[in-house]
């Protein structure tokens, strides 16, 4: 074989995946049909659970550092101040849940850190390479690229984006509806006269709902627009011009556009693939579900996918495999629901139709009841079951050294907790005794501080849980 995986499609999704088998040391190449990097912010919100598996991925410090918190929304009509809004309230983090809160960062910025990290591995993207065609057997896939090379690899993963052409070629049908009545007009801009420390939405006051809105994009000096667009734009303009005089039209005047990088016309396109997987050959991220930008699902739901599908291929089980598309596909239509029904309340101009709550931070998505669920002795008998979400809680190990339940998962292995006194189940994985709070640790053992994992898994004395490598609970015992 020329490699084990060739990832079609070099967004987030692809990215993350390739990053999941490179640091898996399993070979990778991943191509992209563009000759140049997206530069535009499209997908800029990252939600809690995409900034726990960055943590996992070692991209979240820089995430951090380029990108914000979101920032107010400061709402004029006619020209007039009128009111501040905020998109949601902010969480403060719990011993549970380190990263409660939406984060912000343009696209192109989240794919250029994550490119940054993959390339650590050796692993660099391959642009002005398209897939032409393939084939598959029980061994293989052979694939032909637009340079003319062909590549024999174990497996074909399509993140090539909604107009897939792996899943055109597999034959699977897109399910779902494109929605001509509800547009919108979407890009990156500069403006003079609007501060970077708050977002704007103008209109008039008898039409509320149809201005414009500007969000900044921190680390650069553009902002998001976004303005939904009539049954009369049925022709639009998006020069900067034409840009400058809708802005006008709402604001009254006095700011000043410039820099058009990136705009396009949206249009709801709410789909999913029928199957996620012909064989050997796997879809993910848009290539399987694209979503509406309500509620911020689409990159998220991606990178979930990669995230998910990585450590599956690197094990090379068959079993494992055939997880993949129960697993994925269940999560990503729930999600769709989610945005879609916050769209119809955009469309419907509902008053809180900024507002977002905890169903779009994606920390409830698991996989309980699904195929690895239980798969292992026990299924957990409380709240917290086999297939949800690991929490995460602060420990201490016998020096005094403070580490966190997250630190111990990071890395491509799966772990096992023993809560308690008990021997250690298995020396396959990485394995750590957790004993509770007050108690004196020493060797490798860790004590709970303040009781919080011991709560988080509602342990008692003998508990055992084993985290899957993507962070959820593959299995809960009790002697």
């Amino acid at each position: 074989m020329d490699t084990t995986v060739l990832i079609a499609g070099a967004g987030p999704t692809g990215l993350t995946l390739a990053i999941e088998l490179a640091r898996r040391d399993v070979a990778v190449r991943l191509i992209d049909k563009a000759s140049a990097f997206f530069n535009g912010s499209r997908g800029d919100g990252l939600q809690p659970r995409t900034l726990e598996v960055f943590e996992d991925l070692g991209v979240l410090d820089a995430v951090l550092a380029a990108g914000s918190p979101q920032y107010p929304i400061k709402v004029y009509l006619d020209g007039e101040f009128v009111q501040e809004r905020w998109m949601s309230d902010t969480v403060e983090p719990t011993p549970a849940v380190p990263y409660p809160n939406i984060w912000f960062l343009g696209q192109s910025q989240t794919e250029g850190i994550l490119r940054e990290r993959l390339s650590s591995f050796g692993v660099r993207v391959e642009l002005g390479v398209g897939l032409v065609g393939f084939t598959q057997s029980a061994s293989g896939v052979r694939a032909s690229l637009s340079t003319g090379e062909t590549v024999e690899a174990s497996y074909l993963v399509g993140a090539d984006g909604g107009k897939s052409f792996v899943r055109k070629a597999l034959g699977i049908p897109f399910e779902g509806t494109t929605d001509e009545s509800i547009r919108m007009l979407l890009g990156d801009v500069q403006a003079s006269g609007l501060s970077h420390d708050s977002s704007y939405w103008f209109a008039p006051a008898h039409e509320p709902m149809s201005g414009v809105a500007f969000t900044p994009l921190a680390g650069t000096p553009h902002f998001q627009f976004g303005a939904p667009l009539g049954d009369g734009d049925l022709a639009v303009e998006t020069s900067l011009p034409a840009l400058q005089a809708r802005l006008d039209s709402v604001s009254g005047g006095g700011f000043r556009l410039s820099d058009l990088a990136w705009s396009t016309v949206w249009r709801p396109n709410i789909r999913l693939a029928a199957s996620f997987r012909v064989g050997r050959v796997f879809l993910a991220g848009d290539a399987a579900h694209v979503h509406p930008p309500t509620g911020g699902q689409g990159l998220n739901t991606g990178v979930q996918d990669a995230y998910n599908l990585g450590w599956k291929l690197a094990s090379g089980s068959a079993e494992l495999l055939d997880t993949y598309e129960p697993e994925r596909r269940e999560v990503a239509a729930r999600v769709l629901g989610v945005s879609t029904a916050l769209m119809e309340k955009y469309a419907e101009g509902a008053e809180d139709a900024h507002r977002r709550g905890s169903e779009t931070q994606q920390l409830d998505v698991g996989y309980r009841g699904g195929p690895l669920a239980g798969s292992l002795p026990g299924s957990g008998s409380g709240l917290l079951r086999a297939g949800d979400r690991a929490p995460d809680a602060p420990l201490v190990d016998a020096n005094g050294k403070p580490v966190r339940l997250f630190e111990l998962f990071r890395g491509p292995h799966a772990t096992e907790l023993v809560f308690g006194s008990g021997a250690m189940g298995s020396s396959e994985v990485p394995g750590y005794r957790i004993l509770p709070a007050g108690s004196v640790a020493s060797g490798s053992d860790l004590v709970d501080v303040g009781g919080h994992a011991y709560a988080a898994y509602e342990a008692a004395a003998g508990c055992r849980v084993l985290i899957r490598p993507d962070g959820y609970v593959w299995s809960i015992t009790a002697e």
